[in-house]
């Protein structure tokens, strides 16, 4: 797929497409690229739609926000800048994994009429993450939100070709499947962030996002704008080897979550389900869907 550029909320946006209407807006993390919709984006675009994977603000070939800004409140406005460049309406669809994930609940309750329906994968609505976050296991799966809030880490994380990627996604990786080959989508991710000023963006939605002085707090930005649940049908997947959620907290968010909404956990699959379980998300996105 060729890269093409647009404009949206004042960022120059890189992104991919395949398909036509209506629009299918798939939305990455870190240290992720378009590239981890690869099996996804040509069954939604089969399937009659517009599949577009936009690079994130910060990762390149995107632009660096001028302010520097990776707050989620600038996520969300780009996830609904972009259906509106793109021409979206109101059957548009939402897709997001990781930070992506973030930005697509965010985005989906603060412009609810661009969106029919959504989907979210591995980053379960930020209330559910309190269940846990006493649980050592738990801190020590999220020690790069801590680790990346210290100013060497711009130092160390480029080491030896991005040797801190590699060991993320084996540390997120669940899949069972000795076939699976991260690969190219490790090399994808650091091609994205291996410029100073990328990594550095890459970084900020962790310093941003998870300020040491009000995370947690009734101060804390990203708590107050993700504290809603969409009002849209979402679809939520969790890979079993992700410990933020088990089947007792999944059956509790789909009883919070719109008519028509449902979820699975994913057995055997870690943090990645678009590509550790292709098949089975994508059967489930496109049964989900219509």
């Amino acid at each position: 797929m060729d890269v093409q550029r647009i404009t949206a909320n004042g960022i120059d946006f890189a992104y991919v497409e395949q398909g036509e209407s209506p629009l299918a807006l798939l939305l990455h993390g870190f240290p992720e690229t378009p590239d981890i919709f690869r099996h996804l984006m040509p069954a939604l675009a089969a399937a009659g739609y517009r599949a577009v994977a936009p690079y994130m603000r910060g990762f390149a070939p995107s632009a660096v926000p001028a302010d520097g800004s990776m707050r989620t409140a600038d996520l969300i406005a780009d996830a609904n800048a972009l259906h509106e460049a793109l021409g979206g309406d109101g059957n548009a669809v939402l897709i997001g994994h990781d930070w992506g994930g973030f930005t697509t609940w965010g985005a989906s309750v603060h412009a609810p009429q661009r969106w029919s329906k959504i989907v979210v994968a591995d980053v379960p609505p930020l209330r559910f993450y309190e269940r846990k976050a006493a649980d050592p296991a738990q801190i020590h799966k999220n020690s790069h939100f801590y680790f990346f809030q210290m100013g060497v880490a711009d130092q160390l994380v480029p080491v030896d070709d991005f040797a801190y990627l590699d060991w993320l996604w084996q540390h997120w990786s669940g899949s069972a499947d000795p076939a699976f080959d991260s690969t190219d989508y490790r090399e994808a991710g650091k091609n994205a962030l291996r410029a100073p000023e990328n990594l550095r963006a890459g970084l900020g939605l962790y310093r941003q996002n998870f300020p040491a002085a009000t995370f947690g707090t009734d101060q804390w930005e990203m708590g107050a704008l993700l504290a809603e649940l969409p009002t849209q049908p979402t679809l939520y997947l969790h890979g079993s080897e992700d410990p933020v959620m088990d089947e007792e907290a999944l059956a509790d968010l789909l009883r919070l979550l719109p008519a028509g909404s449902d979820g699975a956990l994913l057995p055997g699959v870690g943090h990645f389900p678009f590509v550790e379980a292709p098949e089975e998300v994508t059967e489930r996105v496109l049964a989900f869907l219509g």
